[in-house]
């Protein structure tokens, strides 16, 4: 069947603005819109610029905006959509061209709350242990995997930019509620700010987005439970 694929379309360079671009594309019910994108990429208009890498929903490179909402390029369906497909770039992110976007903010943001373990206790012989429970308690945040996809949803985020945003704070709780980090205190110091936590709405808008199916709102409550409980 064919699909009519529109594209949002800026190359800060050549154009004044962003105008939509319309391509008549040949597809299975079952193809997804990244390969409607690379069927007009490699043989409508090489021009077309986009991210993608993995094709396989790990990496979140092609996170778009995609019918009205974020979603990975690599997962979402023809069938899905239907005979009309309409793709934007990412919305509150300055455009790079086309479907890119730049994501320097964003992952500046994210490397702002220490997404990583700390553990100032000397190294065990073989690994660090957890039980099962322990581990349990932050599984969900473990999943995200850097698209962008609920920041670029969040109201609260495109009304103030400097709001740290949902993948942020949900990479902070995958740390906040492991039992082996020593740096809790710290981040819910950091997430305490006015552009952390307490700019969230619980819209669920993150939530809606998240193509990894994370509670990102949840975890954003359970975030701002602990803040208070440790009077920060």
């Amino acid at each position: 069947m064919q699909v009519d694929l529109r594209v949002l379309r800026y190359d800060p360079e050549r154009d004044s603005k962003p105008y939509w671009a319309e391509y008549l594309v040949e597809s299975g019910p079952m193809e997804r819109v990244l390969d409607l994108l690379h069927r007009v990429k490699w043989e409508q208009d090489g021009t077309l610029t986009f991210r993608r890498s993995c094709a396989h929903g790990v990496c979140g490179s092609d996170a778009m905006l995609i019918n009205g909402r974020n979603r990975l390029a690599c997962k979402i369906r023809v069938d899905q959509l239907g005979r009309r497909i309409s793709v934007a770039p990412l919305p509150g992110l300055p455009v790079v061209k086309d479907l890119v976007v730049d994501m320097e903010d964003f992952f500046a943001k994210y490397r702002s709350v220490r997404p990583y373990l700390v553990n100032e206790a000397p190294l065990p012989a073989r690994e660090r242990l957890q039980s099962p429970q322990a581990r349990a308690r932050y599984d969900d945040t473990t999943k995200c995997i850097l698209c962008a996809a609920c920041t670029t949803s969040c109201p609260s985020f495109w009304a103030q930019k400097s709001y740290v945003g949902p993948a942020a704070i949900v990479n902070a709780h995958r740390f906040v509620f492991d039992s082996r980090d020593e740096a809790a205190q710290e981040r819910l110091e950091i997430l305490a700010d006015k552009d952390g936590v307490w700019r969230c709405r619980t819209v669920f808008n993150c939530t809606d987005a998240c193509p990894r199916g994370i509670n990102i709102t949840q975890a954003i409550l359970e975030v701002s439970a602990a803040i208070v409980e440790r009077r920060i």
